[in-house]
Parts: C-alpha cells; structure tokens; sequence
C-alpha cells in the first residue's frame, strides 16, 4: 500500500512537468544530443531570438580571431569497447526474453526488431577518435562561409604570418585545421583540380601547450575535476534510474542503469555520426531524451563550464593571445601598415574543453545577474532541469566544431554614435551573433570597454597561479551545492529509497576528452 501511494504521489507531481514539455515544432533528437551533436544540426539554433547589431557601412574589418572544435569523430577505442559489451549484453537480455516468452511470440512483439542480432558498427576497430569525413566536410565548409563573409580579411596572398593557423598535437584537431584550410584557401592555388594551395599549420607539444590545451597542463584542473566526478554521477543518478525503470516496462528487458547509459552514447552516436533516429534514439521518449541530455549537460557545467572558477580562468594564456592579437591588429592598422604584411587571422582548432572555458571568459550564455556573479566569483545555479528552460545547452556552447568568433572593426569617428574609439570587438558564437553580458547584451562592443569589463578582471590571475597551487579539500568542492538543486530530485531520491530499500554509490563512467 505504502509503495502505490508512493507511486501515485511521485506521478501526480511529475503529470504537470511532462504535459508542459510539449511544443508546437517536431521533436529532432539530433538537437538534443549535447556535445556530440554536429554543427549542421544545431548551428542556427542558438540565436535564441536575439537581434544583432547592424554593423555601420563605414565600419571595415581589421582582424579575426577564431577559435573552434574538431569537427564530427568517431568514437574512442575505449567507447567502441563498451558498444561491443553492449552487444553481448543485448544479446543475453534478448535470449533471456525468448526463454521467458516459452514460444509465446506475441510477448516477444515489443521488442524493437533491430535489437535482434545487432553488432555495433565500429566493431573490430582497434583505433578510433579520429575525425570522419562528416567533420572533416563541417570545418571544410565553414572555411569557405568564413571567407565568403569576410572577403576583405581573405583576398591578400597568403602567406603564414598574415593567415596564423595553429591546432593541438590531437590528430583530430589538426586535421579540422588542414580541412578548414582547404575551404579557406581553396580555388586560390595550383593544386590538382580544385586549385588548392599548401598551408602551415603549427602544433606546440602537448607538454607545453598552455594556450589551447590548458585543461591538460593545470594540475589544480585535474585534481578538482578528479574530486568532483563521483559527486556528479551521484547526480545523474535519479535520472538514469528513471529512464531504466521506464525501459523495463517498455520493452521487458531487464536494462540496468549501465545499460541505459549505453544506449545513450549509442543514440547519440547512431544520430550525430550515422544519421540513424529510430533505433537506439527509438528506445526513448522525447522527454526521456530531453532529461539524458540535461545529465550531460549538468556533467558539462559544472566539470567544464562555470560550476568552479578554475574551469575557465586555466583558459587565461587563450584569452591573453586573443587580446594581444587584436591590440596588434590596432597597432599595425593605426601605423598604415602596407596591405598584406600584417597578421589579418589567427584560427585555432581545439577541443570542447578549450570552446567552453573560452565561451565562459567571454559570459556567454549568462542572464540576469550571472556575468556579475563570476565577476564576484559569486557560485551559479545549476542548469535547471527539463521541462524548465535553460542557456547552457552542451550542443549549443560546444558542439562538434562549435567555434567562437572575434572581429575586430574599425570605424570612423561618429559612425557608431559612441565616443569610446574606433574599434569594437564583435562576437560570433558558431557564426551567429550572441550578447555579451560584459558590453551591455550587445554583441558589437567597443574593443576598450570590452577589455575593461570582460577581460581585464580575469587578467589579475595568471596560468601559474591559477594551476600550480595546492588547494585543500575545502576549496576544491564546487562553487554551487553539488546535491540535486530541487526538491523534485530529492523526491525522486526518497522515492528511489522507498521503491528499493538501497542507494546505488557509482553510476556509469562516460568520461574522456572531448
């Protein structure tokens, strides 16, 4: 009796929340997929209504900076092994149901017929992690629209001082640089028939690379993160329990929660990399889909995002060779410079773990209070969860190549209406103009304010005193509660107790660089 009520009560709260996700347009789990979703799936989608700045016809650009993530890869060699796990685990569950059904085919009808044989699609890969061809297509073609909208900043010859292209030693990274360079730079060569040119692309060694690969250089980073992992599976918890229970009762195969968490990356990967929605995407409902991508999301956050200070302010030496690019940019354009002996682009080709802490040195994604909150090193709220909306979306700040953009314009006196000089930063957020908390939520700010406000308060901390200190247990818990932030997610966790009698401790790994 005591467990129906518990039922009852846990569905009369949650009726409400499910009935108010629906929306008026078709649900495309290919949006939803945090960061493994591609760039072609969510690349408009992060507008959010925002109404850009128009830019004066005498303003002319000077400078870009770009700052992106590899495109689409394939899994790593340690995800391939745990889908050639879950085939054997499907297997075994399927050989269980035909033995429980004892020649009762109608039983075995809910079962989803692909699920019957099915062997992962990298199986017998020894390698992986590598860029596919559909990432290398995605930084191909944002190479060409780069160049297609800037055409003043790409129609000097090129020579490597004018056009910086840099990438870590990641293979997948370099790759995404060699493919962005060739839609940026093609038609403009001798090479084969598409007139393609030769292009330097510069790598600093792993050991050392404090400006794109700072999340591996930053002992504080890693032993935060190291600390802090259990406590966000521990979070992730009710959900993956929750989805679990409903595929049972969906489907009668007796999933765990290591199981469900399978599934996810195989949706994820099926959706993103094969285009394929209705298999392992097919097993989940669009709310259940909707609260796996939150769990990403919250895990993205607060390892990565602005759940502690120490994710983004390690990205410091990034945010350095940004400014000093612009400022000489400045330099040499104030000095009339000839044409094409200065540097016009610096690109660089990272992961999500250099997007992120960047997008959040800049105050992307922030509302309300947010930006001044960080600016007091004040903690965040967590993303709330589904059906609530939220800014932090992982396939938004940081999907396979989601890239940061800043142009540098140069506008005459009296042009823009404002006597804070002639030079205004403008910023682009996978291509799309986005606000900057810092400059007022416009995303066209003059490049002194914007030093002021957005970058100047992290440059009081430098990469060595940021990442070489000690810190002691009591600094490195997160900058927000880590237990559920509602009295939803403790409900579910009572529940949870009072259905099973038990609290599981660990819950499934889905770690790795991104």
């Amino acid at each position: 009796m005591a467990i129906k009520i518990a039922l009852f009560c846990l569905l009369f709260l949650w009726s409400p929340l499910v009935s108010s996700s629906s929306v008026d347009e078709p649900f495309d789990v290919r949006q939803h997929l945090s960061t493994v979703s591609s760039y072609s799936a969510v690349r408009a989608s992060n507008s959010d209504g925002f109404e850009a700045s128009k830019i004066p016809d005498e303003c002319s650009v000077v400078h870009l900076n770009l700052v992106a993530r590899h495109g689409t890869r394939a899994p790593t060699r340690k995800r391939i092994k745990e889908l050639d796990e879950l085939a054997i685990k499907l297997e075994a569950l399927l050989s269980d149901a035909r033995h429980e059904a004892q020649g009762n085919a109608e039983s075995l009808q809910r079962i989803p017929g692909w699920l019957w044989g099915w062997k992962s699609p990298w199986k017998g890969r020894l390698k992986g992690g590598e860029l596919i061809s559909k990432g290398e297509d995605e930084l191909y073609d944002l190479g060409i629209r780069v160049r297609d909208r800037f055409p003043e900043l790409f129609s000097a010859e090129y020579h490597p001082d004018i056009y910086t292209i840099t990438a870590t030693q990641v293979p997948r990274a370099s790759a995404s640089a060699v493919a962005f360079g060739m839609g940026l730079f093609s038609g403009r060569g001798s090479l084969g028939s598409g007139k393609h040119r030769a292009f330097s692309v510069i790598s600093e060694s792993r050991a050392s690379d404090i400006c794109l690969r700072f999340f591996d250089r930053c002992q504080t980073y890693k032993e935060f993160r190291k600390k802090q992992e259990p406590a966000v599976d521990k979070l992730k918890e009710p959900v993956l329990h929750e989805v679990s229970s409903a595929l049972v009762a969906r489907f009668k195969l007796n999933f765990t929660k290591q199981d469900t968490a399978s599934l996810w990356f195989l949706c994820k990967q099926e959706a993103s990399l094969l285009n394929i929605t209705n298999q392992a995407c097919g097993l989940f409902s669009p709310y259940e889909v909707s609260l796996l991508e939150w769990t990403d999301d919250l895990e993205g956050f607060i390892l990565k995002g602005y759940g502690k200070a120490v994710n983004y302010r390690m990205g410091v030496p990034l945010l350095q060779d940004v400014v000093e690019s612009i400022e000489q940019a400045i330099i040499a354009n104030e000095g009339n410079h000839v044409r094409g002996t200065f540097e016009k682009a610096r690109l660089r080709f990272a992961h999500a773990e250099t997007v992120v802490p960047f997008s959040c040195l800049l105050g992307l994604f922030l509302h309300g209070s947010g930006f001044e909150q960080i600016q007091r090193e004040e903690p965040l709220e967590l993303p709330p969860k589904p059906p609530l909306e939220r800014s932090w979306r992982g396939s938004i700040v940081a999907p396979f190549a989601g890239n940061n953009m800043l142009v540098l314009y140069s506008c005459p006196a009296n042009s823009t209406g404002n006597d804070r000089g002639k030079y205004y930063v403008q910023v682009l957020h996978n291509e799309n103009p986005v606000p900057m908390p810092g400059c007022g939520n416009t995303d066209f700010c003059p490049f002194d304010v914007f030093k002021e406000r957005v970058v100047n308060p992290h440059l009081k901390h430098d990469f060595n005193s940021i990442c070489n200190v000690q810190l002691d247990t009591q600094r490195l818990q997160p900058e927000h509660p880590i237990p559920p932030s509602s009295n939803l997610n403790k409900l579910i966790m009572f529940f949870h107790w009072l259905l099973t009698g038990k609290s599981e401790a660990h819950s499934p790994k889905q770690k790795g660089e991104l």
